[in-house]
């Protein structure tokens, strides 16, 4: 210890070599002494020094401390003191105020001796192993000195803690310390590791890095807490930006709804402190890194609609109506709602539908644009309600049409109570502040970005310049404004609303033309030779001049295109014209104006061009180049190729119309094919049904007639009870009434089955008559194909009727044996004589039975009603076959028709053959007379056979001709 005094106070008075050998003499004893007390001495007395003699200490002790390291791990405390002796090493941060100088070669002695401990990596591998230590004394200046590390070189090391195994997961654990100075700095390590490495990030935000942080954002007091909440707003930002992986895991995980209680600001004047003011600005900041132009569409709209329905744009809202807010926070919470809101429907609704807490309420459009033309408001943010308005009106159509519809005449107020955001807009645009005129000029031409609709509602307004004078419109008070020679914003913000206005849209181009002092004017002043300061005009004229000829439609007779391009070569001249037109891309704000859509600009005068307008005269730019070098006849094929590619156009929306109906109408089909199938299905199942309900009536018939059976072995119980109630006499005879009724129509059933059989016959024989070769040959397959169907049908009907002819008599046959039974009984209950007391035990027996038997006669009934059904449907069977047997009949009178001719054919060949026999006989006469023997029955049988032949074989002959 007194050697330790002497060293520390002998520093200031004795010479610089007596520090240096004081520090070789420690860095020996630290390397050569056995004793742990005396090393750890020596290790504490070297930190004490390493902040005055931080590049003796660093020089000399260096390899010592990292030797400690290695091997001293069991003793924390000299591994605490080497720790903090590197961190003094290595760190540029001092205390005291140093001149530049000084500074600069610390930063340098730092990123030095930096680069000299990470030369090995196994240093950096064995600094987070000392992290894993929970001793306060090592992790602690572990994490300060890795910090310090990754602050003086942070690519290299954010590479070795890479490809070092479980680094990051180790430093992850630092945000779980109980300890709050170490959950702190541990806040600020990661800060260092994340920053502009997209590896790291993922990999800290996939070991639940966003849980924690905000987990810790909400025990600090949200907006209210203090440094440690802006300092992991600042890591989450780290995570967040240009990163779409991490943004979609913090979407996905339901993050965004945990950010909106950051914004439930009160509209007390008192509490924003400056800390307050700091952390909701980088809320603020991060909402907006989310939701920022330069994202994915996609995972930008996603992360919009996330914010609608969590609440989060509608506590924004109230932030940008309340009172009391600061400014700078005030202007952050507009340029956030704007991109909330930017290009996402339900949110540019939500917003057109705000009112602002005022008496009338008004809308918040309507607020933020009367800031917006109000000169007394702060430059900063007039530019941010600006941009919330573009944000508003960017692809909304419907919004843009709600802006210039309260510029129409039918719907301005006539009281004057209300003002409208077109009329704030036309008050800024004639205004006498060249800013305000720029702004309100930017948002209307983003009310006709893209939308020929509005282009040509606009040319309805009309504007009451003065008391006496007729009414003007928009756009001759704007060309009148551009003549007067205003400040250049003026003229530059009127010629781009022009542009815009006039592009893509002829009728317009048409109205500007109308007025016979805009195309002099605009060629005079590009056709002079004015200073750097009027050049910007001169393109922004060529450009609307060029406009004017490329979208022209040929309807003004003085400023057809061919005649404009004329003026343009007799006063301009081409090449001067197309140089002109290039000042706006070459300006230099052109380019700064091109990157961002926000409108940010450090002051008024920088404030130029606008992004959407950038993007016009990049699409413009060339193709008016062409135009104005074209000649007539290329012209005259443009439009002539325009028209037949309207004419396709036409001809494929006529077709696609045809198509889409014929889809209809192929939908409408297979919906009623569907619809049939399932009615056809509904009936199969309840014919099915049907069917199993009359098979299990079948079974349930036969088991009443087997028990009927048994039954009716008991005696006397049937007839006794038919006697005393006089029930089963009358049932049976309804039976028998139906019976007869069956047979009756049976025998008609069996009375036509005999006509129309006898009908058949008399066909088949009418067609065997004659010679049965003839009628083969002419009765067709068809014919015979039918006669066998009607054949089959019949012995179907026969068998059916058979079928139920034998259901009949067993029916006929069951109730004759019960009327047997019945008289039997009664006569055997006569002879018997029994008393009056035993039938009187009998009868409740007996009106049991009684119950039964009325049951199986109900049955009985179904039965004979589902015969009567059959018979119908076998009387419709035989009507089918009399229309079959009525064509058969036509059939038969074709076949006599052709028989009939045939047989007229037959008698002029018989007779034919009587006259071969008249001169065969007078040929054997004279055979006989000049004296050749002839045998006359030889001859006779020869010529009968020859006549059978003939009669057999010249007939079929003919008729197979026919």
């Amino acid at each position: 210890m007194n050697f330790l005094r002497g060293v520390m106070g002998g520093q200031s008075a004795g010479p610089q070599h007596t520090e240096a050998e004081t520090i070789q003499k420690l860095c020996d004893r630290v390397a050569s002494s056995t004793l742990l007390d005396d090393r750890r001495n020596a290790v504490r007395a070297l930190k004490s020094l390493s902040k005055k003699y931080r590049l003796e200490v660093g020089i000399q002790a260096m390899e010592h401390l990292i030797h400690v390291l290695q091997t001293d791990r069991s003793d924390s405390e000299i591994i605490g003191y080497a720790l903090d002796t590197l961190y003094n090493i290595i760190s540029n941060d001092e205390e005291e105020e140093v001149e530049e100088n000084s500074t600069r070669q610390s930063e340098d002695l730092g990123s030095q001796f930096t680069e000299i401990f990470i030369k090995q990596q196994e240093n950096v591998t064995l600094l987070l192993s000392l992290l894993e230590e929970f001793d306060f004394h090592v992790r602690w200046p572990g994490v300060k000195l890795l910090t310090s590390l990754l602050k003086q070189l942070g690519p290299q090391v954010q590479q070795i803690i890479l490809v070092s195994p479980m680094g990051v997961s180790r430093l992850m654990d630092l945000l779980a310390d109980s300890r709050e100075v170490i959950r702190n700095d541990g806040v600020l390590l990661l800060q260092a590791l994340t920053r502009s490495n997209g590896a790291i990030q993922k990999i800290v935000a996939f070991e639940n890095a966003f849980e924690r942080l905000l987990d810790i954002i909400s025990e600090e007091g949200n907006s209210d807490g203090g440094i440690v909440v802006e300092d992991c707003l600042i890591l989450l930002q780290n995570l967040l930006k240009n990163n779409n992986s991490n943004q979609n895991f913090f979407k996905e995980g339901s993050y965004i709804q945990r950010m909106k209680p950051w914004f439930e600001v009160g509209d007390e004047n008192s509490g924003w402190s400056a800390q307050k003011v700091t952390n909701l600005h980088l809320m603020l900041q991060l909402v907006r890194v989310l939701v920022s132009p330069t994202n994915p569409p996609g995972a930008t709209s996603s992360c919009q609609k996330a914010m609608f329905q969590c609440g989060l744009l509608q506590q924004l809202c109230t932030i940008l109506m309340a009172t009391g807010v600061p400014a700078d926070i005030l202007t952050e919470t507009i340029n956030t709602v704007s991109e909330v809101i930017r290009g996402y429907q339900v949110n540019q609704d939500y917003f057109a539908s705000v009112n602002a807490p005022s008496n009338p309420p008004r809308p918040a459009i309507v607020v933020l644009l009367m800031s917006m033309v109000n000169e007394r408001q702060p430059f900063v943010l007039r530019c941010a309600v600006l941009y919330c308005f573009q944000c508003f009106l960017y692809k909304n159509q419907k919004g843009q049409g709600e802006i210039v519809s309260t510029l129409l005449p039918s719907t301005i107020d006539a009281t004057g109570n209300s003002v409208s955001a077109g009329q704030l807009l036309c008050g800024g645009l004639f205004s006498t502040d060249s800013l305000s005129n720029w702004c309100a000029a930017v948002a209307l031409a983003h009310a006709l970005q893209e939308n020929a609709t509005q282009k040509e509602q606009l040319l309805r307004v009309q504007l009451a310049t003065s008391i006496g004078n007729p009414p003007v419109s928009l756009l001759q008070q704007c060309t009148n404004i551009l003549s007067q020679g205003s400040k250049i914003q003026t003229r530059v913000g009127l010629l781009m609303l022009l542009c815009t206005w006039l592009s893509n849209c002829p009728i317009a181009v048409t109205h500007f033309l109308h007025n016979s002092a805009n195309v002099p004017f605009l060629t005079g002043q590009i056709a002079e030779n004015l200073g750097e300061e009027e050049q910007l005009v001169q393109g922004l004229c060529a450009l609307l001049l060029g406009i004017s000829i490329y979208f022209n439609d040929n309807s003004l007779e003085s400023y057809k295109k061919e005649k404009l391009k004329q003026l343009i070569e007799k006063r301009i001249g081409k090449e001067n014209f197309i140089e002109k037109l290039g000042f706006i891309s070459k300006h230099e704000l052109y380019s700064r104006a091109s990157q961002k859509p926000q409108p940010n600009f450090p002051s008024p005068e920088y404030m130029i061009f606008d992004h959407e307008f950038t993007k016009l005269v990049k699409e413009l730019e060339g193709v008016i180049t062409k135009a104005i070098y074209k000649s007539s006849e290329e012209d005259k094929k443009e439009e002539e190729v325009k028209k037949t590619l309207e004419q396709h156009d036409n001809i494929v929306t006529h077709y696609k119309n045809m198509i889409r109906e014929q889809d209809l109408q192929l939908e409408e089909l297979k919906q009623q094919v569907s619809t049939l199938k399932c009615q056809n299905e509904q009936l199969q199942t309840a014919v099915t049904q049907q069917v199993s309900q009359i098979q299990q009536h079948k079974d349930q018939y036969n088991l009443l007639k087997i028990q009927l059976g048994k039954d009716n072995q008991h005696q006397g119980s049937y007839s006794e009870g038919a006697q005393m109630n006089g029930v089963q006499p009358e049932e049976i005879g309804r039976l028998r009434e139906e019976i007869e009724e069956l047979k009756n129509n049976q025998e008609l059933l069996q009375s036509k089955l005999t006509e129309k059989d006898s009908v058949i016959e008399n066909l088949k024989s009418s067609q065997t008559s004659g010679t049965n070769e003839q009628s083969s040959a002419i009765v067709s397959a068809g014919d015979s194909e039918q006669v066998a169907e009607l054949k089959q049908e019949l012995a179907t009907l026969k068998s059916q009727l058979n079928s139920q002819s034998v259901e009949i008599t067993k029916l006929q046959t069951e109730k004759q044996e019960l009327l047997q039974k019945t008289e039997v009984f009664a006569k055997s209950v006569e002879v018997q004589g029994e008393t009056e007391t035993v039938i009187a035990t009998k009868t409740t027996d007996v009106e049991g039975r009684l119950s039964a038997l009325l049951q199986e006669t109900k049955e009985l009934k179904n039965e004979i009603k589902a015969l009567s059904e059959e018979r119908t449907a076998i009387k419709e069977q035989l009507d089918s076959s009399n229309s079959t047997i009525a064509i058969l009949q036509t059939e038969k009178d074709k076949l006599e028709l052709e028989i009939t001719d045939s047989k007229k054919e037959q008698d002029d060949l018989l007779v034919l053959l009587a006259d071969q026999d008249q001169k065969i006989l007078s040929l054997k006469n004279k055979l006989k007379d000049l004296g050749h023997p002839v045998e006359e029955e030889d001859e006779l049988e020869s010529g009968d056979q020859e006549d059978e032949d003939d009669e057999s074989e010249d007939p079929g002959k003919d008729l197979d001709h026919i």
